[in-house]
């Protein structure tokens, strides 16, 4: 196995803790169309797809009489001005495990669904951009995960070997797209009732402390 020099991060779920934000998100946002989502649902069927594709969803589900491409676009400014005004909490031990790796020397990148409008907003509040040579998001792709597009766009970016990476993703949608790339894929997720679906990831992990462990203790990296 080559060796390990970068390490692949998706971003919602999984190095900050925005699933309630993007439920709530919606709930406030749909209330104008007396639609209320359930937590649970929102878990099962939303959580880890693209907001375009959740949009779409909801809009035949609950028979919305509107254009998608204004819908979505509304949509995304509320999640926009969000992440611009709140505080969005980090996953356990992600910004230990961040820094240690970054401090390691491994270059790390963030390749997420999200809109790069959000994740410059998330990352200019958290003051974590320094630690990240590469951000793609959905606006860099053509097709969002699943496909692999934006796994082998980063990978080519950072001019590297896929065998040299590591990606750590916390949905089917995003463990999908890694395995689709052929990058080893580290699936974290504190919901053990999810990982039966996530099983196709190479390792799974409840958290970012128990990786850190694993990869140290196992001698991945060399």
């Amino acid at each position: 196995m080559s060796k390990i020099k970068a390490l692949l991060f998706d971003l919602d779920g999984t190095l900050i803790d925005s699933e309630k934000f993007h439920f709530n998100c919606w709930n406030e946002f749909l209330d104008q169309y007396g639609v209320t989502l359930d937590f649970k649902d929102w878990l099962s069927n939303y959580a880890g797809i693209p907001l375009p594709q959740n949009a779409n969803t909801i809009i035949k589900k609950y028979k919305i009489t509107e254009a998608l491409d204004g819908f979505i676009e509304r949509r995304e400014q509320l999640t926009f001005e969000g992440f611009r005004t709140k505080d969005i909490e980090l996953m356990p031990y992600a910004l230990d495990f961040v820094k240690y790796f970054y401090e390691k020397g491994l270059t790390l990148a963030v390749v997420t669904a999200s809109p790069r409008m959000d994740v410059e907003a998330v990352f200019e509040r958290n003051g974590l951009a320094k630690y990240f040579k590469l951000f793609i998001t959905r606006t860099d792709v053509s097709k969002s995960k699943p496909d692999p597009e934006s796994y082998n766009i980063c990978v080519e970016k950072l001019g590297l070997a896929k065998e040299e990476c590591i990606v750590f993703e916390d949905t089917l949608n995003g463990v999908k797209s890694a395995v689709a790339a052929g990058i080893t894929c580290y699936a974290i997720q504190n919901n053990i009732r999810a990982h039966q679906k996530l099983k196709i990831a190479d390792q799974l992990f409840l958290n970012f402390s128990h990786v850190k462990n694993y990869i140290l203790e196992q001698g991945v990296l060399s």
